[in-house]
């Protein structure tokens, strides 16, 4: 795709938009639904004297270092049958730092985030992706990947206490999990510059709850494979703030 047209003087690109997703309705479920999804994107930015990180465009490659988000929505039990007796769960909210570097036809990625409110804890993921850009316009990206969380990240949505298995007619064992290798999958990407900083963005994903996870009575309940899409639109801004 193009790079944006930028001077020296380009302090700070970024991307925002909207879109909606087909993903499981909580980890581990059988069962999906269709959600918004905001779409949030680091490119750039320079503060002279002190640091410069990221990059203007694609064709540039090489290492990028940017924030990293994400949020989970609230599981309220009462909702899933398959999770009836089980204690809510608030919505989490995840912030950290990602880390890359790409080629002109592969990238390699991994991100680490800080896990808080309805359930606390490091959650991570890294992977590598073959890049294929047929016009300026067009990019496809696809590869492997593989998620990792700890013990009390994995407790709070993959462990069933005493108590809730009791309250559940002990339909689902109580099970106290530890932390490691949450998932490993495949995801692949599609993005067109239809105008001038305007995108259009779609991607899927296919991964395996492993480990600890997948033992999960919850798991166990639903299934441990999960699939998601989502499609959506956005814009890229460019800002010279110094």
């Amino acid at each position: 795709m193009q790079a944006p047209e930028v001077d020296s003087g380009v302090d700070l690109i970024f991307e925002i938009g909207v879109g909606g997703e087909v993903s499981p309705e909580y980890e581990g479920s059988d069962k999906y639904s269709l959600s918004p999804s905001p779409i949030v994107g680091f490119g750039y930015l320079r503060i002279p004297g002190l640091l410069d990180i990221g990059s203007t465009g694609p064709e540039e490659g090489g290492l990028s270092i940017g924030p990293a988000f994400e949020y989970k929505g609230e599981r309220n039990a009462d909702d899933f049958d398959a999770l009836d007796g089980l204690n809510d769960v608030d919505a989490t909210y995840e912030v950290g730092i990602s880390v890359g570097y790409e080629w002109e036809f592969a990238e390699i990625y991994g991100e680490a985030r800080y896990a808080f409110g309805g359930a606390e804890g490091v959650v991570g993921e890294f992977g590598a992706n073959a890049i294929y850009r047929p016009t300026p316009q067009l990019e496809f990206k696809a590869g492997p990947f593989a998620t990792l969380a700890s013990e009390d990240y994995t407790e709070t949505y993959f462990g069933v206490t005493a108590a809730e298995s009791a309250n559940t007619g002990f339909r689902l064992d109580a099970y106290d999990p530890k932390g490691g290798f949450k998932s490993v999958g495949v995801s692949g990407s599609a993005r067109y510059e239809f105008r001038e900083d305007w995108f259009l963005n779609a991607d899927a994903s296919y991964s395996r709850l492993v480990g600890d996870a997948a033992d999960s009575p919850i798991v166990k309940a639903g299934d441990e494979n999960q699939f998601t899409f989502g499609l959506g639109v956005s814009k890229r801004f460019t800002l010279d703030l110094f």
